[in-house]
């Protein structure tokens, strides 16, 4: 082709909120979220961990920070994202061996990913809070 071929215009700026992400992107996004979050909030699950572990005195430390409402919503939320990284991350470990690579399977599978994490983190929530 010559340089006299019309050039298609390219956007100047990328509009996130129009771009239309499939099932599985979305499950991919969220792998990786769950993680960062996961890695990022360590020090703070360490920090409840050793106080839950130490004297009696630590362990009032210990539930008098657990029994915060904030302090619950973001331990629902941790528990979401492990329980997501862990099934999304068997799912990646299915297509590593070549497992439900068409696409109807892996919508199939980024669905059940979905709605396991959810509900297991519905079930555990409800029997810790």
């Amino acid at each position: 082709m010559s340089e006299v071929t019309v050039r298609k215009q390219r956007p100047k700026h990328l509009a996130v909120h129009e771009i239309r992400l499939p099932l599985p992107g979305i499950v991919s996004i969220l792998h990786r979220v769950s993680g960062a979050g996961l890695f990022l909030l360590l020090p703070f699950l360490l920090f409840l961990f050793g106080r839950s572990l130490g004297s009696p005195e630590t362990f009032a430390t210990f539930e008098a920070v657990v029994s915060h409402p904030l302090a619950k919503l973001l331990l629902l939320g941790l528990l979401w994202a492990y329980l997501h990284h862990f099934c999304a991350g068997i799912r990646f470990l299915l297509l590593d061996l070549h497992q439900g690579l068409d696409l109807p399977s892996a919508r199939n599978s980024a669905r059940i990913v979905l709605v396991v994490s959810l509900a297991l983190t519905v079930i555990i929530g409800v029997k810790l809070w």
